[in-house]
């Protein structure tokens, strides 16, 4: 306490002015105002025994800044159809709040939900089964017998059995035994157990799947009977297969029930999973009975040995088919991430599966398309249950160029066909069926999400045209201000041309490319808006034309954004997408700025007021642009970017991406844990290090500190570079978090600092 009678100074945030302060503050009020918009994550539906119309439920998220966690939510709806054909959604009058819950799934009748708890200690694993009214069950199963169940949407699988009875499901195996010592030295037997008279070494080193599974134990299988509360480990798999993905297989005339999962080999090093496609993977099918399994000497069957890549696999309504996606395309080529296919193939009706099954393409991997037309799969999910009543159409959601569209899919004859609006702009995604009518959510850059209902207009056939209901849903508001920002807004899908494409490029990978522009419905004293270039990661990912709360922030502060989709994204067919490994630093920074010339060209943006914003890969390109145009860009700002690709390939977890992006599809082929002097040399000259001596844009970084795949070491060897040669640089490391900054501080204060930047330099 200060005795002196003199009240202590205001203190500033190190490096603020008072000027800067009062931006600070301003912006960080608005972006609050934009975080506290809900995200809508999933739903599920079901029919009611009795009565009429269906019930719902919607789960949705909100940022909690204070505890830095994300709140999750239930709000429950009932759907009706009234005499008139108009549609009811009777929602429930307020949210729940679901605390401590890892993953909730419901059971094929609607009657009962699954809740697990997963500790985060050595506690036990929490079941619960829940009623239409209560907690009918509670079980807690002791880290002895397996770790936290899987939640990640990957390796994650949790599938109830016909009966309701037996729950399928993926968690961490069984910590193994390590070394035990005392103060006398190797205490003799090691152990799990904890005494306060030794402590645990650390034993072998055990691979993991590198980013966010750091620590994470191998992903097995088990299933627990809901009655009893036995949980068995599933017998016969090995540990050369980490699992993922388990459905039940439908009941058979015989006594064999079936387990179908996804296998990724992990007998050598397991190389980084998490956006990477590119993982070979195959499904088995492993025999169980109610007595665990039939017997000792049971063993999986490789059901896909023809393809290498298969997962999210589905059973069709009447158990005769088994349909799965796959990235082969990923997979042979090297690319972290390609067109999809999907495929079909029997199941057996006795349930005695053949040596091999023969594989159905249902739809191939798309090369290129015409203007308009399918151009290829890109599923990053697919409901649990995403069949009509006629048992063989599809219900997917599919990236179409810059946006997300839902898609028709006939699995017996291949039809494909687009049933969002073709007409629309927006991206959209389907959350649940209801029945042969669709849940969906749709946004747009400058429009936050809304629930869609969508239903046959007519009698259902295939072609019929589908028509699409507004839903009002309390969760999907936002404050005034916030509406009145955005309102003010526009944006447009823009194609544009390759430039100096030459001749020995595909068709696809020749056509026009998409950015996304959003920027103000009026000009201020016939100027433009300064304009912000966003790039996205991968770079096989795309930037979908779906609502970002921190790009409608930086937007709303008085920024025009021009969102590219370089030759090399996800949506634009596979020879688009091919025609980039092998040429990163060149044609993809080559595409940006044709995009920004085509702005400026169209007076749209003033080309002394342009800054730029990516992360991983999209760092790559602004740092790659900062250096290769370094009078083009007022501002920089880089999120975990990929700045020296010869010092990266022997830290991230994915150095097999820095080959097959740097060589194109041979480095598939030349990837070695020991880099020659030569690959090294090739890698640097590939990289915007290379360019580092003309950068003089100030540049902001934004690093996470527990980064496995592009490790800190990255960016901060680049920003101290600059710094050295006087270039103006900030930056701000978030110890906790990893390649994204999701973490929701971490995420608010890094585009609080971007928007902070780009206005001192680029007002």
């Amino acid at each position: 306490m200060d005795g002196t009678g003199v009240s202590p100074a205001k203190e500033m945030p190190v490096s603020f002015d008072s000027a800067a302060e009062e931006e600070y503050a301003f912006q960080s009020k608005l972006l609050q105002e934009f975080i506290n918009i809900s995200t809508i994550d999933k739903a599920w539906s079901f029919k009611p025994n009795s009565g009429s119309g269906s019930q719902a439920m919607f789960s949705f998220s909100q940022p909690n800044l204070l505890a830095n966690k994300k709140k999750k939510l239930i709000l429950s709806t009932h759907i009706s159809k009234e005499s008139n054909g108009s549609l009811n959604f009777q929602w429930a009058p307020f949210p729940i709040e679901i605390t401590g819950a890892s993953v909730m799934v419901p059971s094929p009748s609607g009657s009962k939900l699954l809740v697990v708890r997963n500790s985060e200690n050595e506690s036990p694993t929490q079941f619960e089964i829940w009623g239409p009214s209560q907690l009918e069950k509670e079980f807690h199963v002791a880290q002895s017998t397996h770790g936290s169940v899987y939640s990640d949407g990957w390796f994650e699988g949790i599938s109830w059995n016909i009966d309701e009875t037996l729950i399928a499901y993926v968690a961490e195996e069984p910590a193994p035994s390590k070394p035990m010592f005392t103060g006398t030295g190797y205490k003799k037997g090691s152990s799990t157990d904890k005494d306060c008279g030794s402590w645990k070494g650390q034993g072998d080193f055990e691979e993991d799947w590198g980013e966010t599974y750091a620590g994470k134990r191998q992903p097995a299988l088990f299933v627990i009977d809901i009655n009893s509360g036995e949980v068995r480990a599933v017998k016969g798999i090995g540990t050369s297969l980490s699992v993922g993905q388990v459905v039940w297989a439908p009941p058979t005339e015989g006594t064999n029930k079936h387990l179908v999962f996804v296998g990724w080999p992990s007998n050598t090093r397991k190389l980084g999973i998490k956006y990477c496609y590119n993982r070979p993977c195959a499904l088995y099918a492993v025999p169980f009975d109610d007595r665990g399994n039939a017997t000792e000497d049971v063993s999986v069957q490789n059901l896909t040995q023809s393809i290498s890549s298969a997962f999210f696999p589905r059973f069709s309504p009447d158990g005769t088919f088994l349909v799965f996606l796959s990235a082969k395309s990923s997979v042979d080529s090297g690319a972290h991430s390609a067109t999809d296919s999907l495929h079909r193939i029997d199941w057996p009706v006795d349930g005695k599966l053949p040596p091999s099954a023969k594989i159905v393409d249902v739809i191939p991997v798309v090369m290129s398309s015409e203007d308009g037309c399918f151009p290829g799969l890109y599923c990053a999910s697919i409901l649990s249950k995403p069949w009509l009543s006629d048992g063989c159409t599809m219900i997917l959601s599919s990236y179409w160029g810059s946006t997300q569209a839902i898609i028709s899919v006939n699995v017996l004859s291949g039809n494909v066909s687009k049933i969002s609006p073709s007409n629309s702009n927006f991206s959209w995604n389907v959350l649940t069926l209801d029945g042969d009518n669709i849940v969906a959510v749709c946004s747009s850059p400058i429009n936050v999400p809304q629930i869609k209902y969508g239903s046959f207009v007519g009698e259902a056939s295939i072609g019929a045209p589908w028509g699409w209901l507004d839903v009002s849903i309390p969760i999907s508001k936002c404050s005034e201000k916030v509406s009145s920002l955005l309102s003010s807004r526009q944006f447009s899908i823009m194609k544009i041309a390759v430039k100096d494409a030459s001749k020995n490029l595909t068709k696809g990978g020749s056509k026009p490319f998409e950015a996304i522009f959003v920027s103000s419905k009026s000009m201020k004293n016939d100027a433009c808006d300064p304009l912000i270039v966003v790039l996205h990661g991968g770079p096989h990912s795309v930037s979908l034309s779906s609502f970002s709360k921190s790009l409608a922030f930086l937007s709303s502060i008085g920024y025009s954004l021009l969102i590219v989709n370089y030759r090399g994204s996800l949506g634009f067919g596979e020879e688009a997408l091919q025609s980039l490994p092998g040429k990163i630093g060149s044609q993809d920074v080559n595409d940006v700025l044709t995009a920004i010339d085509h702005v400026v060209d169209m007076g749209l943006a003033d080309p002394s007021k342009i800054t730029v914003l990516g992360g991983s890969h999209g760092g790559f390109l602004t740092t790659h642009l900062i250096g290769q145009a370094p009078d083009k860009f007022a501002a920089a700002a880089a999120r975990n970017p990929v700045c020296n690709l010869a010092l990266m390939v022997g830290t991230t977890d994915i150095p097999d991406w820095c080959y097959v992006e740097a060589y194109g599809s041979e480095g598939k082929d030349s990837f070695t844990e020991a880099p020659s002097p030569e690959h090294l040399a090739l890698l640097h000259s590939k990289s915007p290090i290379s360019h580092l001596p003309k950068v003089k844009t100030p540049t902001i970084f934004l690093l996470g500190a527990q980064d496995l795949r592009v490790p800190v070491s990255n960016g901060l060897q680049y920003a101290r570079a600059l710094r050295e040669k006087g270039v103006e640089v900030k930056v701000i490391v978030f110890p906790n978090d990893v390649h994204g900054i999701e973490r929701p501080q971490s995420d608010f204060e890094s585009f609080l600092n971007i928007g902070v930047w780009f206005k001192k330099y680029c007002k």
